[in-house]
């Protein structure tokens, strides 16, 4: 490089200094950097309830500062989920908020969960609009670390409210979702505040392809970090009785890890997820709880015989239960990072 060509460089350099100087004194200093001065984060999350699905997302739970998914059919847990993240972000010390716009919530239902529902934040919007300028005003606040709203397929704008039956309304729905998405997607990340959006399964008719599709248009799609579908594939019997259902979920986007992993656990109607069955299942699959013959065995400790005794076991010892979970998720994500 000639005298001339270095100097031509360096003027160039210096131009581009005071650019990214001008950027950081109008947005802050984080606004722009060279990607090597980017550190690494670990990502913080609100565990989902279920061991099998903290891992299927990759990071050990809902990734917190996202806009998130769960769709799937009728009875396939959708609520269920929504209800077992409030749990949990409760179990931190955090403050969970349900925007019921279906005005379905069963009170009794959230707290045999474990849903603490005398702090639980509860909204029944009456339009669409409303729904999402709450949703927009708790994440602005700071104050609030999940947020579930149910559902959108309910979020019928004002001007759909108002219109004569059968009168189109084309795209309005849609319309509203984008707007909104823009300004959410944007925000949350900055207060670390989880929304959980439920949504339904309608058919497309006449469509080429997968018949299936989400209401709301795509910008759900779009500014949604992680997209979790749930679906039911059997049910569980007491006897002839039926108690609960078996739940597949497939995580089909996740931009914290890689997508396209499946968890399978148990609804049980009076208690939400099994999650203690589901610790044993995947427990005995990471070699953290050892099977001789039908005894379930963690380090010296004799859960029981078989599967209900050991999920009695660790219902009535929940520490046992917190320290056989970290050390899956401690195994899952080394042989991940291998």
């Amino acid at each position: 490089m000639t005298k001339k060509e270095n100097k031509k460089e360096d003027k160039k350099k210096e131009g581009l200094e005071l650019v990214l100087e001008d950027l950081r004194k109008k947005f802050g200093d984080g606004a722009i950097m060279k990607l090597k001065e980017v550190k690494p984060t670990r990502v913080d999350v609100i565990p989902t309830g279920s061991i099998s699905l903290d891992l299927a997302l990759g990071v050990g739970g809902w990734p917190r500062g996202r806009v998130i998914e769960i769709f799937g059919p009728e009875s396939s847990g959708k609520t269920t989920l929504a209800l077992h993240a409030l749990c949990e972000t409760q179990k931190q010390g955090g403050v969970g908020a349900f925007v019921d716009v279906e005005h379905a919530l069963d009170p009794e239902y959230a707290q045999r969960i474990g849903v603490n529902v005398e702090e639980l934040l509860i909204s029944q919007p009456e339009s669409g609009e409303e729904a999402l300028q709450i949703v927009e005003t708790l994440v602005r606040s700071g104050e609030v670390d999940a947020i579930v709203v149910d559902s959108v397929a309910a979020l019928a704008p004002k001007a759909e409210i108002m219109g004569e039956i059968g009168e189109t309304q084309i795209g309005l729905q849609a319309r509203l979702m984008s707007s909104a998405l823009r300004k959410l997607s944007s925000i949350v990340s900055k207060t670390k505040t989880v929304i959980l959006f439920l949504n339904q399964i309608r058919m497309k008719i006449g469509s080429y392809g997968k018949p299936e599709t989400t209401p709301g248009g795509l910008a759900l799609k779009f500014y949604a970090s992680v997209r979790v579908e749930l679906k039911r594939v059997g049910q569980i019997k007491k006897g002839e009785e039926i108690i609960g259902n078996k739940i597949v979920a497939k995580v089909v986007k996740n931009k914290v890890a890689a997508p396209f992993k499946s968890a399978e656990f148990n609804i049980y109607y009076n208690e939400g997820i099994s999650k203690f069955v589901d610790l044993i299942n995947v427990g005995t699959k990471y070699d953290v709880i050892k099977k001789a013959g039908s005894w379930l065995q963690f380090e010296n400790l004799k859960l029981g015989q078989g599967l209900e005794e050991g999920k009695k076991f660790l219902k009535e010892n929940e520490e046992v239960a917190e320290k056989i979970k970290q050390e899956i998720l401690k195994k899952a994500f080394k042989e991940n990072s291998q």
